[in-house]
């Protein structure tokens, strides 16, 4: 059957909330997607704020996502770091990994692809 209700959802009240030192993922389901909102303090850096709690070296999750404000790498090993700033629209492939927070702005990014599994408990 049809859904025809309109539906709208806010960050501010996220269906769920993945937390971590410097940084927080917030999730919202709509439409059949899984949408994610990343906020990285500076100092951030994937593989000790996330991945070392997840006993993880690199992140492996493929993303495409956009990005608010603030700045933020990616490196995949033996390749050069790639910065993204804000409007940039990224995709990173399911490869390992590492991103960190460049300079002294909060990032905050938008992921339309691979927001379900990012950060995610291995229960």
């Amino acid at each position: 059957m049809l859904n025809t209700d309109v539906v709208i959802k806010r960050f501010e009240s996220p269906d769920e909330l993945r937390t971590f030192d410097k940084g927080q993922f917030e999730l919202v389901e709509v439409g059949g997607m899984t949408i994610g909102r990343a906020t990285y303090q500076p100092g951030w850096r994937w593989s000790t704020d996330v991945g070392a709690a997840m006993d993880e070296l690199y992140c492996q999750v493929e993303h495409v996502g956009m990005v608010l404000s603030g700045c933020a790498t990616v490196a995949l090993p033996g390749q050069d770091v790639v910065e993204m700033k804000p409007g940039d629209v990224f995709y990173v492939p399911p490869l390992p990994h590492d991103s960190w927070v460049v300079g002294e702005e909060p990032y905050v990014s938008l992921h339309f692809l691979g927001a379900a599994s990012y950060a995610a408990s291995k229960e």
